[in-house]
């Protein structure tokens, strides 16, 4: 069914926008004049899938790993206090406020209801539900146990909403104090320092060596700043386009892997995805095979990627999980002893949980570490830079007032 975006006018003359699905735009203006809220405007809008036809709207805000949550657990309450899938459909759509969510709900629904089974109609938008979401609720349709899986979904993703905003808080700080510190330096090296330089050529005498430097800086930026904008753009093009290509995206991934400080906070991400995923995959019913070629995409790693595709090979040709992950050499030996008990005692599931567990509980530490230790590094490199800046732009005076006594 379409949703409507539509401009309004309340009984109380207050000006309102909002969206409502219905089968045309008569009938939304009908409904809403039944609430006493009069249209304006309304245009329709269409949730963006993976094959959109042409002269389809978009929507201009994406779906975030928190409004899947959310949409999730309230979805899994609505199947567990036994309301039928269609209507669970409707209610959600009457809740969510994500626009392109609403969207796909609205055509899941519309799809369910003409007897299409729920992971089928989630699979035309791809865009919005993920294959790892698709595959655990087909799972969990054949086995009967659609609430459980709901709710392990819920679960999963509560989990990596979380993961993702501890990285970005992590990252936010030290992102802001370079912007800030940056612009900071600009304002000195084009407007301050230019003014001091024409004191300085007043006074007549030889410049130390930190003074020379500094004013070399400042003419280079005042000269050149248009070269700076063009190497600054071309690195960020080139850089994009580096990674994009196979072996560029290669060389990257790796780098983030062995880089200083972050590098084992990028595989302690990665690894707990890789549990979590996987544990949640197989114990809502998902095939060993299916599932890693699930999780393969989960890791966000072409490295770690191609360990899993080559795990998935060593399985489907009867060998275990644990011994091609330890011979890679790129997962910690914590996950693959963790994985191999789990094997022989046929709690493959239970302990990749726990694992993901204990790395989530690492990742917690690690980043309450780098977040102490950003802060004074950051303060430190900064009162670096504005010392130097302060010493050589003060040496001149004091040689002047040593020349002078």
């Amino acid at each position: 069914m379409p949703v409507y975006e539509y401009k309004a006018v309340n009984s109380a003359g207050k000006n309102i926008k909002g969206v409502i699905d219905a089968p045309n735009p008569s009938e939304a203006r009908g409904r809403l004049r039944k609430d006493g809220v009069f249209l304006t405007e309304i245009a329709e809008s269409q949730a963006e899938s993976g094959e959109t036809a042409p002269g389809n709207i978009r929507f201009s805000r994406g779906v975030s790993t928190q409004d899947i949550s959310i949409m999730t657990r309230q979805l899994a309450t609505l199947v567990g206090s036994g309301i039928p899938i269609a209507e669970s459909l409707k209610a959600l759509v009457d809740q969510v406020e994500n626009l392109r969510l609403k969207g796909a709900l609205s055509d899941v629904r519309e799809r369910v209801t003409e007897g299409m089974n729920l992971a089928d109609a989630m699979s035309k938008h791809p865009k919005v539900f993920s294959p790892l979401f698709v595959n655990m609720i087909r799972a969990g349709e054949v086995s009967g146990a659609l609430e459980i899986v709901l709710n392990r979904l819920a679960d999963y993703t509560e989990n990596q909403s979380r993961l993702k905003g501890k990285i970005g808080s992590t990252m936010a700080y030290p992102a802001i104090m370079l912007v800030i510190g940056a612009a900071a330096l600009v304002i000195i090296f084009t407007f301050v320092i230019p003014k001091l330089v024409k004191l300085y050529e007043d006074l007549g005498q030889a410049l130390p060596l930190p003074t020379q430097i500094l004013i070399g800086i400042s003419r280079f930026i005042t000269g050149y700043w248009w070269l700076l904008i063009f190497l600054v753009v071309i690195s960020i093009f080139g850089f994009r386009a580096f990674i994009k290509s196979k072996k560029g995206r290669k060389v990257w991934h790796r780098f983030l892997l062995k880089m200083p400080i972050f590098g084992s906070l990028f595989q302690m991400v990665a690894v707990s995805r890789f549990a979590n995923t996987l544990s949640t995959l197989l114990a809502s019913g998902v095939p060993i095979l299916l599932a890693m070629d699930i999780v393969k995409n989960v890791v966000n790693n072409v490295i770690l990627s191609e360990v899993i595709e080559n795990v998935r090979t060593n399985v489907s040709e009867g060998d275990s999980i644990a011994e091609p992950l330890r011979r890679s050499g790129e997962f910690p030996p914590l996950i693959t002893h963790m994985i191999a008990i789990g094997e022989k005692t046929g709690e493959v599931e239970a302990m990749l949980s726990k694992a993901s567990e204990t790395y989530d509980n690492q990742i917690d530490a690690k980043v309450s570490t780098l977040t102490s230790l950003i802060e004074p590094i950051m303060i430190v490199i900064m009162a670096v830079v504005v010392g130097f800046i302060v010493f050589s732009v003060m040496l001149p005076i004091f040689q002047m007032n040593q020349g002078i006594t």
